[in-house]
C-alpha cells in the first residue's frame, strides 16, 4: 500500500512541475519563444522566431542575448535569403554595422545578385560609413533591378552625389525618385535645399567653362551661385558618358569623358572628377590620380572629395606620408565634417609610426561618429591600443 502511495505522490509531482513549466511559459514570452523556436519545422520558421526573440530582448534591455541570437542566424549556414535581410535590418537597428553589412551580401548571394532592398539598405550602411564608392555601386545595383523606379534607391543615391560634390547628379537623382514617388518628402526637402548650386548648363555658343582657381584647401570657398557651362556638345557627351557609367559600362564611360575633357582644354571639374571614378573602377589607377589632381589643385575647395580618392590611391600605393596629407585636406575642409575621414587618417598615421597623431584622429572619429549613428564596434578596443602605443 505504501508503495502505491508513494508512486501515485511521484506521478503527481510530475505532473505539477510540467503543468508548472507549461504556465511559466504562458507568462514568460521569452520561454515561450524559445520553445517554437526548438519546435520550429523548417529553417525559415526558426530564423523567423530567433529575429522575433531577438527583437524581444532588445526592447527589455537584454540587448547581449539578443546579440547572441542574432549572431546564431548569422552562422546558422541556412539558406533563406529574407531571414538574412532581415537579420541585417536586426543588426543595424542596434548599431552593429559590420554584421549588417554582412548579413545584407548574404542575402544578395544568396538571391544571385537580384535583390534590390538589400542592396539598398547595404548601400545606407556603406554611406554611413563613408564607403561612398561602394554606396554608389549598392544604389545603382539596386537602380538597374528596378529599372530605375526605385525611389528610395534614388533618393540615397543623391545623396552620395551630393557628398562628393556632384550636385547636378544628386538633382538630377532626386527629381527621379520625385517622379516614382512624388510623396517622398526626403527627396522634395533634398531637391529644395539644394537649390540652383552647381548646375551645368548649355550655353548658346561655344564658350569654355572658366573653373573657379583655388590654391588649396585653406583658399576661400568658391561662391555657390556658380553655374558651369557647355556647349551642347560637350553637354551630351556629359550625359551620355554618365549615362554609361550609371549601366556600368565604365570603357565607354570613360571615353566619353576624355572626349568631352579634349573639347574643354583638359579640365572641367566635373568630368575630370566623375572621369576618376570610371577609371578606378577600370584599374587605371595613374590616369585616375592625374585627374584628381587636377580637381583638388584647382578647385579643391569646391570639391574636397578628390583629396579623399587621392589618399585611398596613394594608400593602397604605399606612399604613406601623401596619403597623410590628403586625408587631412580631405577631413579639414569637408562639409558636413564625415568621420569615416579622420578613421582613415588614424590608420595611415598608425602605419607611419605616428601613434600621438593615430590616436588624436582616433578620438575626433569618436566624437563625431556617435552623432551619425556610425560608430565601429571595434572602436572601442582601438582606441585603447592607441593609447597603449602612445605611451598615455
Amino acid at each position: 500500500m505504501n508503495k502505491i502511495i508513494f508512486s501515485l505522490i511521484l506521478l503527481l509531482t510530475a505532473s505539477l512541475n510540467v503543468f508548472a513549466q507549461d504556465v511559466d511559459n504562458t507568462t514568460d514570452p521569452v520561454a515561450s519563444l524559445r520553445d517554437q523556436i526548438h519546435a520550429a519545422s523548417t529553417p525559415s520558421d526558426r530564423i523567423r522566431l530567433q529575429l522575433k526573440l531577438a527583437e524581444l530582448l532588445v526592447s527589455t534591455g537584454h540587448k547581449t542575448e539578443a546579440l547572441k541570437e542574432l549572431q546564431l542566424i548569422a552562422n546558422s549556414g541556412s539558406f533563406d535569403p529574407a531571414g538574412f535581410y532581415n537579420l541585417g535590418n536586426s543588426f543595424a537597428r542596434i548599431g552593429e554595422t559590420d554584421a549588417a553589412i554582412d548579413a545584407y551580401r548574404t542575402a544578395i548571394e544568396q538571391r544571385n545578385g537580384t535583390y534590390s532592398r538589400a542592396y539598398n539598405n547595404l548601400g545606407v550602411l556603406l554611406f554611413r560609413g563613408g564607403r561612398m564608392d561602394e554606396a554608389s555601386d549598392a544604389f545603382l545595383s539596386a537602380l538597374k533591378l528596378e529599372n530605375f523606379r526605385y525611389a528610395e534607391a534614388s533618393y540615397n543615391l543623391g545623396r552620395v552625389y551630393a557628398a562628393r560634390g556632384q550636385k547636378d547628379l544628386a538633382a538630377r537623382e532626386w527629381k527621379r525618385a520625385l517622379f516614382v514617388n512624388p510623396q517622398h518628402d526626403a527627396a522634395a526637402q533634398a531637391l529644395a535645399n539644394l537649390g540652383t548650386e552647381e548646375r551645368i548648363v548649355v550655353e548658346s555658343k561655344p564658350v569654355k567653362s572658366q573653373p573657379v582657381k583655388v590654391s588649396g584647401p585653406t583658399a576661400a570657398p568658391a561662391p555657390k551661385s556658380l553655374t558651369l557651362t557647355l556647349d551642347q556638345v560637350s553637354f551630351d557627351l556629359l550625359q551620355r558618358a554618365r549615362t554609361a557609367a550609371e549601366r556600368g559600362k565604365m570603357t565607354d564611360a570613360a571615353d566619353d569623358f576624355t572626349r568631352l575633357l579634349n573639347r574643354e582644354g583638359g579640365y572641367f571639374a566635373p568630368a575630370n572628377l566623375e572621369l576618376s571614378y570610371a577609371l578606378i573602377s577600370l584599374k587605371r589607377y595613374d590616369e585616375a590620380i592625374a585627374n584628381l589632381l587636377k580637381v583638388s589643385e584647382r578647385d579643391g575647395a569646391r570639391y574636397p572629395i578628390s583629396y579623399y580618392h587621392l589618399a585611398r590611391l596613394y594608400e593602397s600605393r604605399n606612399e604613406l606620408k601623401l596619403a597623410e596629407a590628403a586625408f587631412s585636406q580631405a577631413a579639414a575642409i569637408y562639409t558636413p565634417t564625415n568621420a569615416q575621414f579622420f578613421l582613415d587618417l588614424s590608420r595611415v598615421r598608425e602605419k607611419l609610426g605616428d601613434f600621438k597623431g593615430a590616436l588624436d584622429s582616433m578620438e575626433r572619429y569618436l566624437k563625431l561618429a556617435p552623432e551619425r549613428g556610425d560608430k565601429a564596434v571595434w572602436s572601442d578596443e582601438r582606441l585603447a591600443e592607441l593609447r597603449r602605443k602612445a605611451g598615455q
